[in-house]
C-alpha cells in the first residue's frame, strides 16, 4: 500500500507522483492500493496524482484502488467525472 502525504497540492504533486510511480514499479502483486487517509490539505492536483497512479497500474496490468479518500476529495472526483477510476478497495 502506498501512502499519500498530509499535503498534496500543486507544489507537491510532481514529487509525490514520481515517488508513487517508483514505489509502484518496485511493488509486487496484482493490485495497487493508495492510502489517502493521511491527506488533509489538497487541491485538484491530488486527483491528477491519483489518476497518474491509475494509469501506471493499468499499464502494469494491475488493478487500482484508493483507500481512505476524504469526502471532499471524493466530491472533487465526482465533480470532474473521474470517481469510477478511483474505487475503494
Amino acid at each position: 500500500m502506498q501512502p499519500l502525504p498530509i499535503a498534496l497540492t500543486l507544489n507537491e504533486a510532481s514529487a509525490c507522483a514520481a515517488q508513487l510511480r517508483q514505489a509502484m514499479r518496485a511493488e509486487a502483486g496484482a493490485q495497487v492500493v493508495v492510502d489517502a487517509s493521511a491527506l488533509l490539505r489538497f487541491d485538484s492536483s491530488a486527483l491528477a496524482v491519483l489518476l497518474d497512479c491509475h494509469r501506471e497500474a493499468m499499464t502494469a496490468n494491475k488493478s487500482f484502488a484508493v483507500r481512505g479518500m476524504a469526502p471532499r476529495l471524493h466530491e472533487l472526483a465526482v465533480l470532474y467525472g473521474v470517481e469510477a477510476l478511483l474505487p475503494a478497495p
